[in-house]
C-alpha cells in the first residue's frame, strides 16, 4: 500500500473560499476593465540585462543547455530499460514522473516556453534526422502537412492517450514501459520531421509542448521585438524564412508581428537570424497573452478544456477511495481487462460530462447576454477564462508531491539502476522539503492566483465581446463565473484531501 500525504487543512481551504467569493462579488459590480497595454517592457533594454540578451544571440549556450537534456533523458531510457522495476528506486520513474512534469510547470511560470527550447525529444529528433548539431540543413521530404492535421486535435489525442497510459495502464509504475513510452514520443517527433516541413510535431502533434504552449500564456515573459515599429518595417523576414545558417521559425511564426506566441518553442532561430538584433525576451503582466487575445478555432478551445478537465481528473484518481471506486465500478460493468474497460470509462467520463457543462453554460450566457453574439464567439473565446485553474492546480497538486518525495532523490541518483538492494522507500519521506505551513501556504496562494487571474481573462474577454455592439453586463455571464466556482472549488476540494504517493 502506498503512503498517503494530507491534504490542504481546512483553514487554508476556507481562506481561498472566502478570497473567491469576494473576488466573484467585486467581478459583479465593477466597471469594465480598460483595454490591456500590447507591449511589454524588453529585458534588452533593462541595465545588466541587455548583455544577457547579447549572449543569448549565439547558439553556444542554447546548445550545451540542449545536450544535457538530451543526456538526462537517454539515462533516464537505459534505467528504465535496464534497471530495477521497482518505480520507487529506479532513476527513469522517479525523474519523470516525479520531477520532471512538475519542472516543467514551474519552468512555465517564470520563463514561459523556455522548456521546448531545450525538449530532448526535438533535439534528438533534429540531430537525428538532420545530422548536424547546428546550423541549418533542411532534410526529409518535406511535405507541408495536411490541411485536416493542421490543428491541436492531434495533440488533445495525444494528450489523453498518454493520461490513459500513465494511469489506466499504469505506465508511471513501471520504469520499463515509462522507458518505452518516452522512445515512442521521439519516434513519433523524430518521423514527423522526415516526413513534414519544418517542426510539424511541435507545432501540432506534441501533448507537452501544446500544455507548454497553453499555459505559458499566462507567463510574465515571452519572445517578442524588443521595437515593434522595426518588425513591421522589414522585409527580409528573416525570423520566418531563415537564413543560409538559421533554420525557419519551427512553428511559422514571424515572431515580430506575431498577435499570440502560445506556438513559440523558444528555439532561438529568430534570435540569432534577425539582421537587427529585435528579438529578446519581454517581462509582461501575468496572463497577458489570454486577457488581450481573442480566439475563433475550434481546437485551441478545445485544448485548453482538455487541460482543465484532465488535470482535475489526475487529481481525482490520487484519492484513496479511487481505487475502491475502479473494483466496484468492475464488478457492476463486468470488466475482464484487469480495469482498463472500467478506468477507460471513467475517463471518457471525466472528460465528457464537465465539457458538456461548459457547453450549456455558454448556451444559458448567450441567452442572456441578448446582443447576437455566436455561440461560437462565446463558446472558444470563454473557453480560456478556464485555463489558469487548471494551471494554478497543477502547480499546487505537484507541489506537494515534489517537496514530499524530493528528499530521497539523493539515494536514487546513487543507484540509478537499483542494482544495490533496494532501502526502504528512499524517495518517499513524510514530511516536506519546506515547512508544511509553507507549503500549505504556497498551495493557497497558487489557487486563489488561479481565480483572480481566471476573473482577469473573464472580464476583459467580457469587455472584448461587447466592442462590437451593445455593451455585456458582467451578470449575464454569471453561468460562465459560476463553472469556474464550480471547477475552481472541485479543485480546492480535491487539494484537501489525503493524496496516495505515486509509488
Amino acid at each position: 500500500m502506498n503512503p498517503v500525504y494530507p491534504g490542504l487543512p481546512a483553514v487554508w481551504g476556507l481562506g481561498v473560499v472566502v478570497f473567491a467569493a469576494a473576488a466573484s462579488l467585486w467581478f459583479l459590480r465593477a466597471p469594465p476593465p480598460a483595454p490591456p497595454r500590447a507591449a511589454g517592457l524588453s529585458l534588452a533594454r533593462l541595465p545588466g540585462f541587455s548583455g544577457l540578451m547579447r549572449g543569448l544571440r549565439h547558439p553556444a549556450p542554447l546548445l550545451a543547455a540542449r545536450l544535457v537534456f538530451a543526456g538526462l533523458f537517454l539515462f533516464v531510457i537505459v534505467a528504465g530499460l535496464f534497471g530495477d522495476p521497482s518505480p520507487r528506486h529506479n532513476a527513469a520513474t522517479v525523474l519523470t514522473w516525479t520531477f520532471w512534469w512538475t519542472g516543467v510547470a514551474l519552468s512555465i511560470f517564470f520563463l514561459g516556453s523556455a522548456w521546448c527550447a531545450v525538449c530532448p525529444w526535438d533535439s534528438l529528433a533534429t540531430w537525428l534526422v538532420r545530422r548536424r548539431l547546428r546550423r541549418r540543413r533542411d532534410a526529409g521530404l518535406q511535405w507541408r502537412v495536411p490541411r485536416g492535421l493542421q490543428n491541436t486535435w492531434p495533440a488533445v489525442a495525444l494528450l489523453v492517450v498518454l493520461i490513459w497510459l500513465e494511469l489506466g495502464a499504469g505506465v508511471s509504475a513501471s520504469p520499463f514501459a515509462t522507458a518505452l513510452v518516452a522512445l515512442a514520443l521521439l519516434a513519433l517527433a523524430a518521423l514527423s520531421l522526415a516526413v513534414f516541413e519544418r517542426k510539424a510535431f511541435c507545432r501540432y502533434f506534441c501533448p507537452v509542448g501544446r500544455s507548454v504552449g497553453a499555459y505559458s500564456q499566462l507567463a510574465p515573459v515571452s519572445l517578442g521585438a524588443v521595437d515593434g515599429e522595426v518588425c513591421r518595417r522589414c522585409t527580409v523576414l528573416a525570423c520566418y524564412h531563415g537564413t543560409e545558417q538559421v533554420e525557419p521559425c519551427p512553428t511559422h511564426l514571424v515572431i515580430g508581428r506575431a498577435r499570440q506566441t502560445q506556438y513559440c518553442t523558444s528555439c532561438g532561430a529568430c534570435l540569432w537570424s534577425c539582421p537587427y538584433h529585435n528579438v529578446a525576451w519581454s517581462l509582461r503582466p501575468l496572463a497577458a497573452e489570454a486577457v488581450s487575445q481573442q480566439r475563433t478555432r475550434w481546437d485551441e478551445a478545445g485544448f485548453v478544456l482538455a487541460l482543465v478537465m484532465l488535470t482535475s481528473f489526475y487529481g481525482l484518481t490520487r484519492l484513496p477511495a479511487w481505487e475502491e471506486g475502479m473494483q466496484r465500478l468492475g464488478w457492476f460493468i463486468g470488466d475482464t481487462t484487469g480495469g482498463l474497460r472500467s478506468f477507460t470509462l471513467a475517463l471518457a467520463a471525466g472528460v465528457a460530462l464537465p465539457v458538456v457543462l461548459y457547453a450549456a453554460v455558454v448556451a444559458l450566457s448567450a441567452r442572456l447576454s441578448r446582443t447576437g453574439l455566436s455561440y461560437r464567439r462565446l463558446f472558444v473565446n470563454l473557453a480560456y477564462t478556464a485555463l489558469p485553474l487548471a494551471f494554478a492546480y497543477h502547480l499546487a497538486h505537484n507541489l506537494n508531491y515534489l517537496l514530499r518525495e524530493a528528499g530521497g532523490m539523493g539515494a536514487v541518483l546513487a543507484d540509478p539502476l537499483g542494482r544495490v538492494a533496494p532501502p526502504a522507500p528512499a524517495t518517499l519521506v513524510a514530511r516536506p522539503l519546506l515547512p508544511e505551513a509553507a507549503l500549505h501556504g504556497s498551495q493557497a496562494a497558487l489557487m486563489g492566483l488561479g481565480f483572480w487571474l481566471a476573473l482577469k481573462i473573464l472580464r476583459h474577454r467580457v469587455r472584448q465581446l461587447g466592442e462590437d455592439g451593445p455593451p455585456v453586463a458582467p451578470w449575464r455571464v454569471s453561468p460562465v463565473l459560476a463553472f469556474l466556482l464550480l471547477i475552481g472549488g472541485f479543485n480546492l476540494w480535491l487539494l484537501m484531501q489525503p493524496m496516495v504517493a505515486r509509488f
